[in-house]
């Protein structure tokens, strides 16, 4: 049964043609991603029915620290899974059972530390998100269900997604993502809105909690399930330190955890220059975000659900596979980020009265829109390169890009555009950086394949 297991991840991994390999791995990848953004998309969308800006705005302000767990899930997710493609392509299995037994292990400790952290922090944590006397109450109480409880449960179920990933079972990952993910779209109308709990923001966070629960669940029966049929392990006896392996799960890790938390950090700039406008202005922001990840979250879809196949054929040395996957992935992603653009210029203002019917909110959220839509094309090849470094081990070039991306273009940008074009032009920031950085990643893309002229793996 185990032979049959292995033997299929290296026909999947090596020998199936390189479109289909693609589709295996991408779309459910892709489809995970897209329902993620539905659940996010759904406390949004029912927390608008109440048709309340300030429910509406605690959603917003307190979205950054949710970002924030996407640092531990790229520490210890993409670090570990990275490391354990890679150590799949060498053949190198007892690495893969003690980089996951490692992994999850951290990321199990440190979502425990952060809940805590947050919660003894609470008042200047919400200070800094820019809650006000106005938005203070309805934030904390949809951070109480998000961060308080919901930290371990929302990083480890992303975790172990990532870990199931890496050794070609995208099926899997994604069915358990989707089951939290559709769960919470569920119960978030029972637990938000006046006919059900009625209990506003509170409610879509408790949704998130119990959803992300079920979730966990799932990862944990399937691998109890395949114990004999996957090198994933999170068996007692397989944890051990080892300085190595922690090495270079964080040499791809934190340079990933980064640029996460500089994501954070540019959202809580961008929240705090929008803030000033008031609840209205706030409200569109966060709605016109939300709905940009939609094509936002196919692009990363597709970069994350490569990875494994680029780990494992970068670690074989098959270059010339690991090239033609790479360039296949970046036509389609390019292609679907045209699309994307094309249907939030033009169909903006309806888009943003689906999720809250104010014509204060639509007249801001249409501006918004627009301005983050011209960004998707170039958002494309960005976290096509940024999969690539990744991937690849080269965790310094995808931490020069975080540094780029925010601290030296997103972020001086949005100051420079709020000033000259008040407020709307805080959504042209990301436009302005990822073209840049659009052009640095082709120009690093091509630095790698020609580093990798050598003959091909026989």
């Amino acid at each position: 049964m185990a032979a049959m297991s292995e033997q299929d991840k290296i026909e999947l991994f090596e020998r199936t043609p390189v479109p289909q390999a693609i589709v295996r791995m991408a779309i459910p990848t892709v489809a995970s991603s897209l329902v993620m953004v539905l659940y996010s998309l759904a406390d949004t969308y029912f927390v608008g029915m109440l048709n309340d800006s300030v429910a509406t705005a605690a959603v917003t302000l307190a979205a950054p620290v949710l970002l924030a767990f996407n640092a531990l899930n790229n520490l210890f997710g993409v670090g570990s899974s990275s490391l354990m493609s890679r150590s799949l392509g060498r053949k190198d299995y007892d690495t893969v059972r003690r980089t996951s037994a490692l992994g999850f292990a951290c990321a199990l400790v440190c979502s425990l530390l952060l809940s805590l952290g947050c919660t003894v922090f609470k008042t200047p944590l919400l200070n800094l998100l820019g809650a006000d006397a106005e938005t203070w109450s309805a934030t904390a109480d949809y951070m109480f269900w998000t961060v308080t409880c919901g930290a371990p449960p929302a990083i480890l179920n992303v975790v172990l997604a990532n870990m199931i990933r890496s050794e070609g079972a995208a099926m899997n990952a994604s069915i358990g993502t989707m089951s939290g993910c559709l769960l919470n779209i569920v119960l978030d109308p029972i637990f938000i809105l006046p006919w059900g709990l009625n209990m506003g923001a509170a409610g879509a966070g408790l949704a998130t909690f119990l959803s992300n629960c079920v979730a966990c669940l799932y990862f944990f029966v399937l691998l109890y399930r395949r114990r004999g049929n996957t090198f994933v392990s999170l068996s007692p006896r397989d944890l051990r330190w080892d300085g190595n392996i922690l090495r270079q799960i964080c040499g791809v890790g934190i340079p990933a955890a980064i640029q996460n938390l500089l994501n954070v950090t540019g959202m809580t700039v961008l929240n705090n220059f929008t803030a000033v406008y008031g609840a209205d202005a706030v409200s569109a922001m966060g709605i016109s975000h939300k709905i940009a990840m939609v094509p936002m979250y196919i692009a990363m879809g597709i970069s994350q659900g490569i990875m494994p196949l680029v780990s494992y054929n970068y670690a074989s040395k098959a270059s010339q596979r690991m090239k033609r996957i790479i360039v296949c992935a970046g036509a389609a992603s390019l292609v679907l980020m045209v699309v994307g653009t094309v249907l939030c210029v033009a169909g903006a203002g309806p888009i943003i009265r689906l999720f809250m019917d104010s014509d204060a909110v639509v007249a801001y959220g249409r501006a918004f829109l627009r301005g983050m839509a011209l960004a998707m094309p170039f958002l494309a090849t960005d976290f096509l390169a940024v999969g690539v470094f990744q991937a690849c081990g080269m965790g310094r070039s995808a931490l020069i890009f975080a540094i780029l991306r925010k601290v030296v273009l997103e972020i001086p940008a949005l100051v420079i555009l709020n000033h000259i074009w008040p407020l709307y032009g805080l959504a042209y920031a990301q436009l302005v950086a990822e073209v840049v950085l659009a052009v640095a990643a082709l120009v690093m893309l091509g630095r790698i394949f020609r580093s990798l002229e050598v003959p091909e793996r026989t």
